[in-house]
């Protein structure tokens, strides 16, 4: 099971007008275009024109997400904004669902779109809707399906967020283990995504990420008294880039880093039910959330945009909202669908055992 965990988002405002994906397209009212398709998997086989794509997603008046906090990579935002340029009704249900329980919640609640970890998202792709969006060849092959099933929307770096009032910057994951530390995790890594991805990114070794050193960093970091207790006031939390990021914007004296000379990283993917009940609305979310505006809209919440390399060729990715990331050379790595598995295997098993 996955968790994600939210902060509050950082209060940033826009200072630049971004393209958004409901420029009007001029229609030949002397061609006959074909009838409108919601379910097809493209928005010119379906619909043509971005024009006769909204009209068909207001006609059903509303869309249904599932898991999404309001102050998660500004998803609050993000939502206020598809709602307010479109006049859809935005139906938010459990905001603090797991990946998992996005999926065992499908039949009964009937969410329109999926918001996934990865592997998650890869295991079950049987229940997904095949859309590219027009910026489909923006987003890298290696974070997309290519059938058009799932596709990453945004991602982060695993990071050290700290107090410098009471630690030295930390140069290091094992800089974590001298004593007067005291580090949190964002959750039980057999259960919150972003622990589990914390323990992985202590265990990096030559680009190499492997859970059993992970598990033994934290067990290491236990006896020395290192670890907070839940509930405990922490000196520093290892978590993304982008939670860390907001924590230090809401408070003045925290401090992000992302150690090391390799990172891990890892993206959520956005995926539409196969059996949505607002389904031209469905797809009309993800051309809002792949166009400039929405990619943009991730940023603003310090996360980074799958399309954030084309952004930046194009000259519309937000400079200075980019310029707030936390700074690395690192050499991002990601784990496989198989690494994943294997890991998470190892940690349900040894983790109560070692750490507890």
């Amino acid at each position: 099971m996955t968790v994600r965990t939210s902060a509050t988002a950082a209060a940033v405002i826009l200072t630049a007008t971004i393209a958004g994906c409901s420029a009007p397209t001029t229609e030949n009212n002397d061609v006959k275009l074909p009838p409108v398709n919601p379910q097809a998997a493209s928005l010119k086989a379906g619909f043509s024109t971005m024009e006769r794509l909204v009209e068909a997603a207001r006609k059903e008046g509303s869309l249904t997400v599932i898991a999404l906090p309001r102050d998660w990579v500004n998803y609050g935002e993000i939502i206020d904004a598809f709602s307010d340029e479109y006049g859809i009704k935005v139906n938010q249900l459990e905001p603090g669902a797991n990946s998992q329980r996005e999926i065992e919640a499908a039949a009964s609640l009937k969410p329109d779109v999926f918001d996934l970890s990865m592997d998650v998202a890869v295991a079950n792709s049987a229940a997904f809707a095949p859309y590219k969006v027009q910026s489909w060849q923006d987003i890298p092959d290696t974070l997309k399906d290519y059938r058009g099933g799932w596709y990453a929307g945004y991602g982060g770096y695993m990071s050290i967020g700290y107090d410098p009032r009471k630690i030295p910057a930390p140069a290091s994951f094992a800089d974590l283990l001298k004593p007067g530390h005291s580090v949190a995790l964002p959750g039980d890594p057999r259960q919150a995504a972003a622990a589990f991805n914390a323990v992985m990114a202590t265990s990096l070794k030559g680009g190499e990420a492997r859970a059993e050193r992970g598990v033994e960093f934290f067990e290491r970091l236990k006896g020395s008294g290192n670890l907070a207790a839940k509930g405990q006031v922490a000196t520093a939390v290892i978590d993304w880039d982008y939670q860390n990021a907001e924590r230090a914007a809401e408070n003045g004296e925290w401090k992000v880093t992302i150690p090391g000379d390799a990172v891990l990283g890892s993206y959520y993917v956005q995926a539409i039910n196969k059996k949505a009940p607002h389904p031209a609305a469905a797809r009309l979310w993800q051309e809002f959330l792949f166009s400039d505006r929405g990619q943009n809209l991730f940023l603003k919440g310090y996360a980074r945009p799958a399309r954030m390399e084309a952004l930046q060729m194009r000259g519309t990715l937000d400079g200075e909202l980019a310029a707030k990331l936390p700074a690395t050379s690192a050499k991002p790595v990601f784990l496989t669908i198989p690494e994943t598995d294997t890991a998470k295997a190892y940690v349900q098993r040894e983790w109560a055992k070692k750490v507890g």
